[in-house]
């Protein structure tokens, strides 16, 4: 049996207890937040803990906390008889202040009270010695159906492009969405065109799935549609993503 220890209370450290908390070889063996009322345990069987100096006994202690606070967080753990690792993507490894550490990372954006399914979550895994990474990835494969060892400088890329693949093209569904608002219609009509788009991406890859004016270079549509954009920050991405466009499939705007 694999026991592990949480140490966090944000978005994925609920996920990671729920995923934990009934996974066949694991312990989840307690709990540790500053804010213990943040934590919904769900069970009230896995102990909770304040008290970042006083930890159970563990083969591994996750720590999921924001980037800014992992080396000082880390600081006040003391010795641990087991291996630390946190989940951040663009945190080295050696921002942890212990011998035995690691890292945990699962490639997903999480939100607290929507469940994941973590064996569809890539987990990179890292580690400062051959024993470490056989014990992350023994908690890894009980996770996931992928787990990928990456060193930091390998996984900072990786959450680099997962910024751009994620969190970019969400805000750009968030001024779709406004900009659907603002002009009475409803964005739920563009839904299946999202998850088509996502789909063939998937199919034939982002480079051969791209359509639409600037692909073409359609210079009328391009005009009309930058005159239409409501605001200078909305013109401004407009353009410079048709310029992208252009440029990449050897076209001029």
């Amino acid at each position: 049996m694999l026991q592990v220890s949480l140490i966090g209370s944000g978005n994925l450290a609920h996920q990671l207890l729920v995923a934990l908390r009934d996974l066949t070889g694991v312990d989840l063996v307690e709990v540790t937040a500053r804010n213990t009322e943040a934590i919904d345990l769900l069970d009230n069987d896995i102990p909770l803990n304040s008290d970042f100096s006083k930890l159970r006994p563990a083969d591994i202690y996750i720590l999921a906390v924001s980037d800014a606070a992992i080396s000082p967080v880390s600081e006040q753990l003391g010795d641990l008889p087991g291996m630390l690792a946190h989940t951040s993507g663009s945190v080295p490894m050696n921002a942890l202040m212990h011998e035995n550490r690691g890292v945990f990372y699962p490639l997903q954006t999480f939100t607290k009270g929507k469940v994941v399914d973590f064996s569809k979550i890539p987990i990179c895994i890292e580690a400062s010695s051959r024993t470490g990474m056989d014990t992350l990835n023994q908690l890894a494969q009980k996770l996931s159906e992928k787990v990928t060892e990456l060193p930091s400088n390998q996984r900072r890329q990786l959450h680099l492009a997962a910024v751009m693949a994620n969190n970019f093209t969400n805000h750009i569904f968030y001024w779709a969405e406004r900009f659907c608002i603002e002009n009475q219609l409803d964005f739920t009509l563009l839904h299946p065109l999202i998850e088509e788009t996502v789909a063939k991406m998937k199919a034939v890859g982002p480079f051969d799935a791209q359509t639409g004016p600037a692909r073409r270079g359609d210079l009328n549509t391009l005009q009309h549609q930058l005159e239409a954009m409501p605001t200078p920050e909305l013109k401004q991405l407009y353009q410079y993503l048709s310029n992208s466009i252009q440029n990449t499939y050897g076209k001029e705007l």
